[in-house]
């Protein structure tokens, strides 16, 4: 189903929003729960170990998070959902000997992961490893999917020995994993996305054998890689950060449960809600990420300061408020670091004074879409001066924003950034406003309750 929702006469966002559990965070830890053994010793076999339960808490379910699910399942991990809090999981360990080839050990499994890519890329790492040597594995997506490179990942898995090969076009999804891959010396290009480094984190600890991993290139969105680095930990994974750009890791480890994860607020989709705030006064609290948080876009709020908000940041909860009479100035950054929460930027700024310059952000042209074409070309239709460059985009908004119909490209965060223009005299129709149902299924249900109007927000479905 198709469908839009008309937003227009919004004038205060204030009170509190409790974020959904983050995307990134969820899936990781439901990969790492399944990966988990009981074990006296961090050194061995994997064959054998009793099966470790973790019980995650605040898991988003959505599309993403609803993919990891399936495949853990298609991969025979024994998984209770919780009857009454469907955000609660519990996930019993297999150690990487996958029960799915324990019944069929010369089997073939077929995963589809739709447009998850923190379902494809951590998968295809940990399945390379553990897959046994009698069996294969076809990972494949849907259409965008399947036009979202791989290469950097599966050249470093192809150095390492793993058995890969590309059922449509070379470097990129669907392909078939088979066993060998080995550890030792490996590189691995870390300029396109950091995904592709975390998976080989969380990888690279199963191997027998001890690996030095060599990040190359510019390697962007770091703070994800510190993210992946501080829950290994928490799953008792030990990786020693020996230079700036390489990694030794041990092999023979095992993950240890912790028992209970809590998965922390998603501190990308706040950066929605706190530049709501920062367009219309709030004051509003954002509960679920802070100071504590292990996220880095968290430094969204940072950003927001810098351009006139007034930000309190607590260890798990950020307020946003500002004085109306002093207007919002345009950023100019480099947010490589930050590059989910660096797109609302882009629409805070046809709310800012001055041309915003956002730098450094290549990598949205491989995500859910060509963020910055997509982006640009929204952003023209509502009156907005638009330079698109490379691997950035600067914006200046017009005297009068326009109304019009904004195409979301089945991406969530478009259709999230773009729900700030409630805010402007000429209001937005935003289409396919269910594509949030990725990440944030409840988004605009949620935004609505929050913000008040000066008149009626309509929200209509069309087939």
């Amino acid at each position: 189903m198709s469908g839009r929702i008309a937003l227009r006469g919004l004038s205060s966002c204030a009170g509190e929003v409790t974020l959904p559990g983050s995307k990134s965070i969820a899936n990781r830890a439901l990969l790492m729960a399944a990966l988990c053994s009981n074990s006296d010793s961090n050194s061995g076999s994997h064959s054998g170990s009793a099966p470790a339960v973790t019980r995650v808490t605040n898991l988003l379910r959505s599309d993403d998070t609803e993919r990891m699910l399936e495949a853990l399942t298609a991969l025979g991990v024994r998984i209770e959902l919780d009857a009454n809090d469907p955000s609660q999981v519990t996930v019993h360990g297999c150690g990487g000997d996958w029960p799915y080839w324990q019944a069929n050990p010369t089997a073939t499994l077929e995963l589809f992961l739709g447009n998850a890519g923190t379902a494809v890329r951590p998968l295809t790492a940990v399945l390379a490893a553990t897959v046994p040597a009698t069996a294969a594995v076809v990972i494949a997506g849907d259409a965008r999917m399947h036009e979202r490179p791989l290469a950097a990942l599966t050249d470093t898995l192809q150095a390492g020995h793993a058995s890969i090969k590309f059922l449509q076009q070379p470097g990129y999804p669907p392909l078939r994993l088979g066993a060998g891959l080995c550890g030792g010396s490996l590189q691995v290009d870390g300029s396109a996305s950091s995904q592709y480094i975390s998976a080989l984190l969380m990888a690279l600890p199963l191997l027998a054998d001890d690996t030095l991993l060599e990040l190359t290139g510019e390697v962007v969105s770091w703070p994800y890689i510190e993210l992946t680095l501080a829950m290994l930990r928490r799953f008792g994974i030990t990786i020693a950060q020996v230079s700036a750009h390489e990694f030794f890791i041990a092999g023979g480890q095992r993950y240890q449960s912790p028992q209970q994860y809590w998965v922390e607020g998603d501190a990308s989709a706040a950066s929605y809600w706190l530049a709501a705030a920062a367009i219309s006064g709030g004051p509003l609290t954002v509960k679920g990420v802070g100071a504590d948080s292990i996220q880095g876009d968290i430094a969204f709020a940072d950003y927001l300061a810098q351009m006139g908000a007034e930000v309190d940041i607590q260890p798990q909860q950020i307020r946003v408020s500002r004085q109306l009479s002093e207007p919002l100035q345009a950023l100019d950054a480099d947010l490589n670091a930050i590059p989910d929460a660096a797109m609302t930027f882009a629409t805070l700024a046809l709310f800012a004074e001055g041309t915003t310059n956002i730098r450094n952000i290549a990598n949205w042209r491989i995500k859910e879409t060509d963020r910055l074409h997509a982006m640009a070309t929204e952003l023209r239709k509502v009156g907005a001066q638009v330079v698109e460059h490379a691997d950035g985009i600067e914006i200046t908004a017009p005297a009068q924003l326009q109304h019009a119909e904004i195409a979301t490209y089945d991406d969530h965060r478009m259709a999230m950034c773009f729900s700030l223009l409630g805010f402007s005299a000429s209001g937005v129709t935003i289409l396919d406003p269910d594509c949030c149902r990725k990440t944030y299924p409840r988004y605009f249900e949620d935004f609505c309750a929050v913000t008040q109007t000066s008149s009626k927000v309509h929200r209509k479905f069309t087939e």
